[in-house]
């Protein structure tokens, strides 16, 4: 792909995730920024990313995003932790120059770690979250340079992605599962007072997280990214009018994914509580190695 083959007309903003847990980022821009038009893309046949190496999510990213450009996005969100901590960094300080210098493509980590140290009490904070992520440090590192003073535990919860991507969220079984993790995220730190839900599948959890905390250490608060990703977009495009003129506005969304489109149309109205039309695509290697 060359910068000659992109278009420079106005376009949609790009939302990318693995599968559908983007679907609540998507959700929280469109609830504040609604005159937008956006495309959301996920990666429903390779996902998930969370057990994926850093070269595996770093290749199926920068494909997704290309391909987000290729559709007039000038702005793409990776709407996945696992992408995040894993692909952002390389992809904004390798592949981008050689792609177009004038696109951007944002994260999702950084806007919550941002506004952490307003929450917690206490500075200690757990972060819940895939593999992936945890592993990536990514967490840790971001809040530890804006927050030195803020002690980060992180726990891994590898069973509930399946949990919500099954429509297993509100059954019985989640609940062990939920409990679980939570117990050994607080038993390794007594003073963790907030808990940050670093992928966006955990929303679908919530009541029944919200319930294990009370139980296990009433008053812990909760933090969901979808509000925090949207105020840190809408500041983004306050900061930089050159790029909010090239989002266009004309409040429409497309939905793409690389799996069937039934299935995720019927899965993604368990995220957005509507039926939705969904395009299948295919997404390829249309770069060469950097």
């Amino acid at each position: 792909m060359t910068v000659k083959s992109l278009s420079s007309s106005p376009g949609p903003i790009g939302v990318f995730d693995s599968g559908y847990g983007g679907l609540t980022i998507l959700s929280g821009i469109r609830r504040l920024m609604p005159e937008y038009d956006y495309i959301y893309l996920g990666d429903n046949a390779r996902a998930p990313y969370g057990t994926r190496s850093f070269e595996v999510v770093r290749d199926f990213t920068r494909q997704a995003v290309e391909y987000l450009f290729s559709m007039g996005c000038h702005l793409v969100i990776l709407g996945c932790n696992t992408a995040s901590a894993k692909a952002l960094r390389s992809f904004q300080q390798l592949y981008l120059p050689h792609i177009d210098a004038h696109r951007r493509v944002l994260g999702i980590i950084i806007p919550t770690s941002e506004v952490i140290g307003n929450i917690t009490r206490s500075r200690h904070v757990g972060v819940l979250a895939t593999e992936g992520t945890i592993k990536s440090h990514s967490y840790d590192i971001e809040i530890g340079k804006r927050y030195p003073d803020i002690q980060v535990t992180g726990m891994a919860c590898p069973m509930w992605v399946p949990l919500v991507e099954n429509n297993e969220a509100s059954g019985d079984g989640a609940d062990y599962f939920v409990r679980k993790y939570l117990r050994q995220l607080l038993e390794s730190d007594a003073e963790i007072d907030t808990v940050i839900l670093g992928c966006t599948h955990y929303p679908m959890l919530v009541p029944k997280i919200r319930r294990s905390l009370d139980e296990l250490r009433p008053g812990v608060r909760i933090v969901e990214q979808g509000v925090y990703v949207a105020e840190s977009l809408r500041n983004y495009l306050d900061r930089h009018p050159e790029m909010e003129v090239k989002c266009h506005r004309g409040g429409e969304v497309r939905y793409l994914t690389t799996e069937s489109a039934e299935k995720f149309s019927e899965n993604a109205s368990l995220f957005l509580h509507e039926r939705i039309e969904v395009e299948h695509v295919v997404l390829s290697d249309t770069m060469e190695s950097i």
